[in-house]
């Protein structure tokens, strides 16, 4: 596959007392055609990074290539990259129609050229009913159609997007989540998002890359950074996790024998052949509930509480280690557990997790 986006070694210091390391010795690739995430809390560094491939910061050192050419000596419009921002930064005074071509007009493009571009945008982002509308006349998710759509006609070969779904409702950014990945997928184009939000990066990713302070801790496909986290950090920023301490015995192949500190000998998966005191983290929804005496944990049933479409089970351990179960309301699903039960957990080996931390 060819390579969009390049960074090696790249670093951004921040001058002070003492000096900030918003980046540190980043090294990536994201291909062409890619729907790539930079997933972190906030100051982890994916702004920057951002920043820097749009051209709006330059690096304190390392390389930034674009399809193989430096991108460090060519100012940001120069770059055919677009950018969409939190602040969709529309022209109230224009219509959808005149937002959508005031880049193709800063950039001479002929008239009738720009007229079937604005056309050929409002179609893709559904917004042709609304094209002699003036944008401040429309609702939040119809600025950003229309910011997407200014920003995709020049036809850059990267869009970059800084949260832009973090003025929206639920209900609203849940629809754009999949209406970005139908425009990723119908123009072909690079997609480079930014977000703290796991759930839109789950959603919406061919690929997602961890960050935290600076640094790069995973990169990979949304199934593998969710079941096959790289460390504690990402199995905790990625969704709910139990983690519980044990002591690895003995590894054969990615499987190993662990012993908790209640004592139980329990099977876990391993891939990088810890030794020692380790952590195991093993998602909710992963374990289950079941009577006292039949599961390889054993605790006291806290608080049940029900979401519609799965309850959350809050178990206190017999060593006084909490454990939260997460089990969908389904017919064929016990349901009859209440607070203050004796119960046990059960769970697969190959859903449970030995992490470094």
């Amino acid at each position: 596959m060819t390579v969009a986006v390049s960074a090696e070694s790249l670093r951004k210091v921040y001058p002070g007392s003492p000096p900030v390391e918003a980046l540190a010795s980043i090294d990536l690739e994201i291909q062409d055609n890619e729907f790539f995430t930079l997933l972190g809390p906030s100051g982890c560094g994916k702004t920057t990074l951002l920043r820097l491939i749009a051209g709006f910061e330059h690096p304190t050192s390392g390389r930034l290539d674009m399809f193989g050419e430096s991108l460090l000596e060519s100012p940001p419009y120069k770059r055919p990259i677009n950018t969409v921002f939190q602040n969709y930064a529309l022209f109230p005074h224009m219509t959808v129609a005149e937002n959508i071509g005031f880049g193709l007009q800063m950039l001479g493009t002929p008239k009738d050229s720009i007229k079937a571009t604005v056309g050929e945008m409002m179609e893709l982002v559904q917004m042709s009913q609304l094209a002699d509308r003036q944008t401040s006349q429309i609702s939040g998710g119809q600025q950003q159609r229309v910011a997407l759509a200014r920003a995709l006609a020049p036809r850059p070969k990267i869009l970059l997007l800084d949260e832009p779904l973090s003025a929206l409702d639920f209900k609203l950014r849940k629809q754009m989540q999949l209406e970005l990945k139908r425009l990723q997928t119908e123009t072909a184009i690079t997609f480079i998002f930014v977000t703290h939000d796991q759930e839109e990066a789950l959603t919406m990713s061919d690929r997602i890359a961890v960050m935290s302070n600076g640094a790069i801790r995973q990169i990979g496909r949304p199934r593998e950074i969710y079941d096959r986290p790289a460390d504690r950090f990402v199995a905790d920023f990625i969704g709910d996790t139990n983690f519980l301490s044990a002591e690895v015995i003995s590894i054969t192949g990615e499987t190993a024998q662990l012993r908790l500190s209640s004592g139980q000998v329990v099977e876990a998966h391993a891939n990088d052949g810890s030794q020692g005191k380790v952590t195991l983290a093993l998602r909710p929804e992963h374990a289950q509930l079941t009577a006292e005496g039949a599961g390889v944990l054993a605790g006291t049933l806290r608080e049940v509480v029900y979401f519609g479409t799965d309850t959350h089970l809050y178990v206190t351990l017999d060593d006084g280690d909490e454990f939260i179960l997460r089990q969908q309301n389904a017919p064929t699903i016990d349901n009859s557990f209440t607070a203050g039960d004796r119960v046990g957990v059960t769970f697969p080996a190959r859903a449970a997790q030995v992490l470094r931390d």
